[in-house]
């Protein structure tokens, strides 16, 4: 109920709708508070009818008035009818939300009224004085809308139970059974729960308070009286029926709803299908983060262990290189102290003084030191510089690139099929096409079928049974052969790589026609044949002209010995059993020779 009542609560007044309008944008306002928003718009040197606008206080869409201004808007019935009943149960029900709003301490929930409208002092005095008008408005609003006994002769009168609608009058218990005893004629009235008199009597026209609206004007889009039609300005306008334009309107409204339902479920289905495939895209791509996880992991797994094998090799050719450095200085040392020691020793001899002691040991220091140095080069070893470990170099610049060039693969572009490249004979067709992305390309797939005039290709793609399929295509380029001369096909190449696959746009190719030959083994004898037996001669030993030789020059076909015969001019089938058989212009000719 609280939920209803903010629903019920007009937008600027913030009070239950009192006479509410209908706007064009489908929102409500009171009609006073309209009056309101048009005088405030009013400049002091401007009548209010100069206000031909305004603009909805919910949504700020412009309102148009015409010439009658806010009489001109409809009045939203159906609201106002759904107050009247929100007011009653909130006057009538004791679990109501409008008991919040009533002054505590009374059994019940009512106020006691006086004779003249007013609650009782003592219960005024009781009430909170933090929110005693709210109290008293909602009171004064129940009240007020309490449906009232329209016979009874008291001040106030008492509340009605019932309402004769052949009556058009509300009765209380008392005055119901003065005035309508259980007997005839009183007996076919038709009481009912008890309603307000606008209820009762139904719409009244807006130009004329006391005539029932009867019929709908079309030219307007108004409900309007007989007097509108017969007087009024409406007199000239074209007026139909209210069932009518009942039965027309609720048929528009049951086809737009009937529409908006189909509607509604052809979103549905699309909203169904979307939502699948967000979380087709989220599974996939949860799948792809972990692939792109494993696939990373495992190229660091593998760089982990190259690192580790050429370490170890780096290593191994350390030790190896050091231990053969160590032998080469070894050997230089070894052989570094023996020539130390023949240069000490002969520095000793030189440092002798004595000829004959000199000569006695010189001659052989001479000697060593002479043949020491004859052999210099095999005493000292050679030093290899390649053992300096300088020729290895680390070098991933290519791997780096690789790996900087990782990407995720997606689907190849669509081929383009070029038709001025395409050609055919009369059994073959070769098609050309090119890729954008053709390095990312791993085959190309060829499908073609007979075109037979379907200009719909979607539906023509899927009959899959019609279509012949040549797979696993390396080139951009393939020959068909083996098709039906004269004949259009229609051609797709498809790109395919491991993200998918997809196709060029159709291309339809036309194979030539079947040339015509002569057939040599079933023409005339006398016939010359050549040019691929293509054109025909007669033969330049005849001396005398043959019958069928007459018979060709009769029908313009052969007119010299030397005139060649093509197939535009001769479409020649051939002779059978001695007889020459010739089509020409529909009809056919029998030559003997």
């Amino acid at each position: 109920m609280e939920t209803l009542e903010s629903e019920l609560t007009c937008p600027i007044c913030l009070e239950l709708f009192e006479d509410p309008l209908l706007l064009p944008c489908a929102h409500s306002l009171c009609f006073n508070c309209a009056h309101r928003i048009l005088v405030s718009h009013c400049s002091s040197n401007k009548p209010l009818e100069s206000i031909s606008a305004f603009q909805c206080p919910t949504c700020r869409y412009v309102i148009t008035l015409n010439h009658r201004g806010l009489e001109g808007l409809k009045r939203n019935v159906t609201l106002q009818n759904i107050i009247h009943r929100f007011q009653k149960a909130s006057v009538s029900g004791p679990n109501s939300p409008s008991e919040s709003r009533r002054a505590p301490g009374l059994p019940g929930g009512h106020r006691p009224y006086s004779s003249s409208g007013g609650s009782s002092g003592s219960h005024s005095a009781r009430s909170s004085p933090a929110q005693p008008s709210s109290h008293q408005q909602t009171a004064t609003m129940s009240l007020e809308h309490r449906i009232s006994c329209q016979f009874c002769e008291q001040d106030p009168p008492r509340e009605a139970v019932k309402t004769c609608v052949t009556c058009e009058v509300s009765y209380c218990d008392r005055c119901l059974r003065a005035t309508h005893p259980n007997k005839k004629p009183f007996t076919s009235h038709r009481l009912v729960e008890p309603v307000h008199d606008a209820h009762l009597r139904g719409l009244t026209c807006l130009e004329h308070e006391n005539e029932k609206v009867n019929m709908y004007c079309i030219v307007d889009d108004q409900l309007i009286c007989a007097l509108c039609k017969l007087v009024g300005r409406h007199r000239e306008h074209q007026v139909s029926s209210l069932s009518e334009r009942f039965d027309k309107l609720k048929q528009t409204l049951e086809n737009n709803l009937t529409n908006l339902v189909k509607r509604n479920s052809e979103l549905e289905n699309q909203m169904a299908k979307l939502i699948q495939i967000c979380q087709q895209v989220e599974a996939n791509t949860a799948m792809h983060e972990a692939k792109l996880v494993e696939e990373c992991d495992e190229l660091v797994e593998i760089i982990r262990q190259r690192k580790q094998i050429i370490a170890v090799k780096i290593k191994e050719s350390k030790v190896m290189k050091l231990r053969k450095l160590a032998q080469q200085m070894a050997n230089c040392r070894q052989c570094l102290e023996r020539s130390s020691a023949l240069i000490t020793q002969a520095e000793h001899s030189l440092k002798e003084n004595d000829h004959a002691r000199f000569l006695q040991t010189a001659r052989n220091v001479s000697e060593r030191v002479a043949m020491a140095t004859a052999s210099s080069q095999v005493l000292i070893p050679d030093v290899n510089l390649n053992e300096a470990f300088d020729n290895f170099a680390l070098d991933f610049s290519r791997e780096k690139k690789i790996l900087e060039g990782l990407d995720y693969l997606t689907a190849p572009s669509p081929p383009s099929i070029r038709d001025e490249l395409c050609t055919s004979s009369h059994d073959t067709i070769t098609v050309h096409w090119t890729s954008e992305d053709e390095f990312s390309v791993t085959s190309y797939e060829l499908q073609y079928t007979i075109y037979t005039g379907q200009t719909n290709f979607i539906s023509l793609y899927n009959s899959v049974d019609s279509w012949m399929i040549v797979p696993n295509i390396k080139q951009n380029h393939y020959t068909v052969h083996g098709l039906q001369s004269g004949t259009r096909y229609v051609f797709f190449v498809k790109a395919i790589n491991q993200a998918g696959s997809r196709n060029s746009d159709p291309a339809r190719l036309k194979t030539n026609s079947q040339p015509f030959k002569l057939d040599p083994k079933t023409a005339h004898k006398k016939l010359r044949l050549s040019n691929d037996c293509l054109t025909m001669e007669k033969d330049r030993e005849l001396h005398e002209e043959e019958p069928h030789s007459r018979a060709l020059q009769q029908h313009g076909v052969v007119r010299s010995s030397r005139e060649r015969l093509h197939r535009q001019r001769l479409p020649l089938l051939g002779g059978v059993a001695g007889r020459l058989h010739l089509v020409r212009c529909g009809r056919g000719l029998q030559v003997s020779p």
